[in-house]
């Protein structure tokens, strides 16, 4: 596998951590994003709202890229320091941070004057948007508990529906100025047959053909299968199908529009994507918190893992304003033995963030998986 710590990133970050310090980055990483990060200093590369993991600050740890939620009451404060930032807890440094600085792209806009931070959001080194901001489960019963796809939106943060040129003009911006090294396109799920997947698409072949850069696009599974090869004729890398959980009844309660889509729907769907993009180069999401099975959620990880898929785990980020706002994010205790058996499926398999080419499972700064991989992996003589 290669180690998630030679990750690309920005100019000015501090020297990755060596393999030897993975695992004290793997515990603090999950400590960060179960209790959050007290901010006594400016944090410019904060994500609000959105449809995945938001309300997050976005940094590198000793090298290691993670996104991690503010917490006024966490006993863990990032602190200015006279090169960079750091990490504290009573009084005691537990390690260096750099990579929040604004992106230079934001300042630019577009000739009819969309400001380009509207468009596009850089994610730590990966280009990142929400091609349409709408979903036809949003302010309905079907809403899912998780998401904020609609709050941003209201609060004018972004815009509704951004143009393939639009997203091509960024993303050559974000390549040039702040080194993006790939781009994440989703969309809100669409009532068309192919649920959206055909425009996240050519927004992806844009963006692919201006910038060069690898992409991963994220939609829900088309009615028809045959829409898969066309995504696949556009050139795009890497494709996420999400689940979010693989407890039945949790997906009822949280996701009722992804529950009646089924879960053997996501595994067929999933199938055919592994046969065009390869494995290692599908992937889902699979949150925990919500008050899943734990012990389901491992085996059907694994059945995931089997065909090829990558279940990118992570723990649920409460978004203000989302339907689950008030339930705290789970403890380090209660993931951290669900990351060692999920990564030692996924090294059984050969599957990693090297497999991904693009996207969250690539980026890899919402979860702690891929450092419990490295910090599990048998040390070379």
């Amino acid at each position: 596998m290669t180690d998630v710590l030679d990750t690309a990133q920005p100019s000015g970050a501090s020297t990755p951590a060596g393999p030897a310090d993975s695992s004290a980055v793997a515990a603090l990483i999950m400590e960060l994003q179960a209790v959050g990060l007290r901010i006594e200093t400016e944090l410019e590369t904060r994500r609000q709202g959105g449809a995945g993991p938001s309300d997050s600050g976005m940094m590198w740890i000793d090298g290691v890229p993670a996104t991690v939620p503010p917490r006024a009451d966490s006993p863990y404060a990032l602190r200015a320091e006279d090169e960079g930032q750091g990490i504290y807890r009573d009084g005691v440094k537990l390690a260096s941070v750099s990579g929040t600085s604004r992106p230079r792209f934001y300042d630019l806009t577009t000739a009819d004057g969309v400001p380009y931070h509207q468009i596009a959001l850089m994610h730590l080194d990966s280009l990142a948007s929400t091609v349409v901001q709408a979903c036809n489960y949003w302010g309905t019963s079907d809403q899912c508990g998780f998401c904020g796809i609609g709050l941003s939106l209201a609060a004018g943060r972004t815009i509704a529906k951004k143009t393939p040129q639009m997203l091509a003009e960024v993303a050559v911006a974000a390549r040039d100025l702040d080194g993006a090294v790939d781009a994440t396109l989703t969309t809100g799920s669409s009532v068309a047959p192919d649920r959206g997947a055909l425009y996240v698409a050519r927004c992806g072949e844009a963006v692919k053909q201006a910038a060069g850069l690898p992409v991963e696009v994220q939609f829900e599974p088309p009615r028809n299968l045959d829409v898969l090869n066309q995504v696949h004729g556009m050139g795009i890398d890497a494709v996420g199908i999400h689940i979010e959980t693989f407890d039945p009844a949790v997906l009822a309660r949280v996701a009722p529009g992804k529950y009646r889509t089924g879960i053997d729907t996501y595994f067929r769907t999933w199938e055919r994507a592994v046969a065009l993009f390869g494995e290692g180069r599908v992937s889902t999401y699979v949150i925990l918190g919500m008050g899943e099975d734990p012990d389901l959620t491992v085996a059907m990880c694994k059945r995931a893992i089997d065909i090829g898929v990558y279940p990118f785990v992570v723990p649920l980020r409460p978004v203000e304003g989302s339907l689950l706002e008030d339930v705290p994010a789970p403890p380090r205790e209660y993931t951290e033995p669900i990351y060692r058996k999920v990564a030692a499926y996924l090294a059984e398999r050969g599957l990693g963030a090297d497999t991904a080419a693009a996207g969250c499972a690539r980026c890899q700064a919402c979860s702690a998986l891929n450092l419990i991989s490295i910090s599990s992996a048998p040390k070379p003589l």
